[in-house]
């Protein structure tokens, strides 16, 4: 235990602002509209102000075409929808509310029923476009509904996650038929496609490209030996006589012949940067395919092996579905919807909520004030609230702020899926890019300055399957970039603070996503900055699978597990001193003085760092992040902390 006087000494000296010290007062419903300016210092601890919806978006997940009408789905909002657009009138005719779920990544159609697959629950629906009527199906225990394709005998089929399991659905029946794992022991069935006699799933995070018979459940790997190491087969597109499918992470395509596997070819997608095939469609002879990160768009002959680079429709966008309707390419993104004719060779883009598409509050993923504004994170960019007018901006961004920080008057943004860093000056329209990290990462975990040395350092996780997550040490001076990877061997660097030339790290024993993890206790380690080397390294809690945030004072580190246990470190001794059960996951940590504050989805909590007790400063707030889990960031002036209620942003006082 750090001794009371010394334990204050050293907050007082680490914190910018210290607390102003309040009586509690139990949190308002609403106490200020969100165009009112706090009073700072005058309002009692625990005041709720609602600055309204978080993050305003209509990201798309899916899409599929019914006659004239295209039918587009949502993934992020609450509720999701299918919205309408009849290209005959050029506008979104009807919404159709899909109730559960966070998210459509799945679609087909049977006739003219539109059948919608929903994740985190995992429910099927049914839009009968004649009647309106939308029909909640059946519900699955699988946390993901990724992919759909309908026979040409009317079946639905079901690529499900975790484990990656392919069900048949009869809609003449209701009844659900379980085809088992496609491929034993992979837990992702990502793409999926069928004909008159097979099912067809793409697996990962070891990729398998598995045929399976529909009357017989007899399963066939058509994946080549010679590309068996690659990661998923992760979208994939059909005709009478190929099967072509986008493989992870190296940007490839596979198209083989269904009657002679063994007679293929591997088409390489060329722009530079790109690492996934996102979505394939074959017609008329090609396989149009699209490419992530990059947003290009592109094409192979089947008969010819002609290949071509047709353009980039929105850079940077993730195409989710590829359509062809009236001998026109049409490709679903997250922000709109890109339309190629093949005869003139023409890309254009249309924005679906300028066509009539309902915006609606989003998951966010981050939050974080500059002391000015707060932005929330979310896909595709952030929305900016300017604390003093209440006016909510958006910044766009390709890809998902995930972890979020201000240095001076220059934010940074760690962005999925490049695990790339943006900085933001306010009042630019854009976000400048500084730099992709590579490496096989994908997901930036947390962003720290070290204020001796200068230098940014952004932790990363790899890419699903990989191994090893990477530590990022940028000097914003001269643009340099040096990437440590493995950093904590087989673990991810899940949360860092910054202390005097050294960064703390607390890590997670997940490394990619779909990789079984190897280790079995978190890790807390100590990076040495200027001889770019780890000094110590310790398990601070045993069983603990991750640390999920991390801070400090001039003496003693503060961290928190995925339980929600908060445990303090010696930094002298290097020695954890005392732990607290603070809740049952765990979230973010933020200092104020002799104060700490943590949250899960329902409240957050005061934790009184001398007397190491804690209460719930706020409840009831049903936060609905993406994901799951929690966020909460500080104000630099320490008197205010942000997070959701709901959907919505909010200030509490402290």
């Amino acid at each position: 235990m750090i001794p009371r006087r010394r334990f204050l000494q050293a907050a007082a000296a680490s914190t910018v602002t210290s607390a102003v010290a309040l009586p509690a007062a139990p949190a308002s419903a609403s106490a200020l509209p969100a165009s009112s300016a706090p009073s700072a210092g005058r309002e009692p601890k625990g005041t709720i102000t609602d600055l309204g919806p978080a993050s305003m978006a209509s990201p798309l997940g899916n899409a599929e075409f019914v006659g004239d009408v295209l039918y587009l789905g949502s993934r992020g909002l609450a509720p999701n929808v299918v919205g309408a657009w009849n290209l005959g009138e050029d506008k979104v005719t009807a919404h159709f509310d899909i109730p559960t779920g966070v998210g459509i990544w799945a679609m087909c159609k049977v006739g003219t029923d539109v059948y919608v697959g929903t994740h985190s629950r995992s429910d099927l629906y049914k839009i009968d476009t004649l009647t309106g009527a939308t029909t909640l199906l059946a519900n699955y225990p699988d946390p993901y509904i990724w992919t759909m394709a309908a026979s040409p005998d009317g079946k639905v089929y079901l690529g499900t996650s975790q484990p990656g399991r392919v069900l048949e659905y009869d809609p003449a029946t209701g009844a659900t038929r379980d085809l088992g794992q496609a491929a034993p022991g992979e837990a992702y069935v990502r793409s999926i496609a069928a004909d008159a006699t097979h099912v067809y799933a793409g697996v990962g995070s070891n990729a398998h490209l598995v045929a399976i018979d529909r009357r017989t459940g007899e399963k066939r790997d058509l994946l080549p030996a010679e590309v068996a190491d690659r990661d998923w087969v992760s979208s994939m597109s059909i005709s009478d006589t190929h099967v072509a499918g986008g493989m992870n992470s190296l940007a490839e395509l596979i198209v083989l012949e269904k009657a002679e596997p063994s007679a293929y070819k591997v088409v390489k997608a060329t722009a530079p940067g790109e690492k996934y095939v996102v979505s394939v469609l074959i017609h008329d002879g090609w396989v149009y395919f699209a490419g992530r990160p990059s947003g290009t768009f592109y094409r192979y002959n089947i008969a010819t092996g002609a290949y071509e680079v047709l353009g980039v429709p929105f850079p940077e966008a993730q195409t989710v579905r590829l359509l062809e309707h009236g001998g026109r390419i049409y490709g679903v993104q997250e922000p709109g919807i890109f339309v190629y004719d093949p005869a003139g060779g023409e890309i254009s883009y249309v924005s679906h909520v300028a066509k009539g598409y309902r915006a609606a509050p989003e998951e966010p993923m981050s939050v974080h004030s500059d002391g000015k504004r707060v932005y929330v994170g979310g896909k595709g960019g952030c929305d900016l609230h300017d604390l003093s007018t209440g006016q909510v901006t958006r910044l766009p961004i390709p890809g998902e702020p995930k972890t979020i920080m201000s240095v001076g008057t220059t934010t940074y943004l760690g962005v999925y899926t490049q695990a790339a860093l943006y900085s933001h000056r306010a009042g630019d329209a854009e976000a400048k890019l500084l730099f992709r990290t590579g490496h096989n990462q994908d997901r930036p975990k947390d962003l720290v300055h070290d204020k001796l040395t200068g230098l940014i350092v952004m932790s990363t996780q790899p890419e699903p399957g990989h191994q090893n997550g990477a530590l990022d040490v940028y000097d914003p001076r001269t643009g340099r970039l040096d990437t440590y990877r493995p950093i904590a061997e087989r673990q991810t660097v899940f949360s860092l603070t910054a202390l005097l030339g050294t960064v703390y790290m607390g890590t997670s024993t997940q490394e990619g996503l779909g990789a079984p993890p190897v280790t079995s206790t978190a890790r807390l380690a100590a990076f040495d900055l200027r001889g770019r080397r780890v000094r110590w390294e310790i398990e601070p809690v045993a069983g603990a699978k991750a640390v999920t945030s991390l801070k400090h004072t001039a003496l003693a580190l503060y961290g928190v597990t995925d339980t929600g246990l908060l445990f303090e470190v010696d930094l002298l001794r290097r020695k954890v001193t005392r732990t607290l059960k603070v809740c049952d996951r765990g979230g973010d940590l933020v200092l104020a003085g002799r104060y700490a504050y943590t949250s899960d989805e329902d409240a957050v909590y005061e934790i009184d760092l001398v007397k190491f007790t804690s209460r719930a400063l706020v409840d009831g707030l049903a936060s609905d992040w993406f994901g799951g889990g929690s966020r909460i960031n500080i104000d630099p002036s320490r008197r205010a902390l942000y997070a959701l209620r709901g959907r919505n942003l909010i200030r509490i006082a402290i």
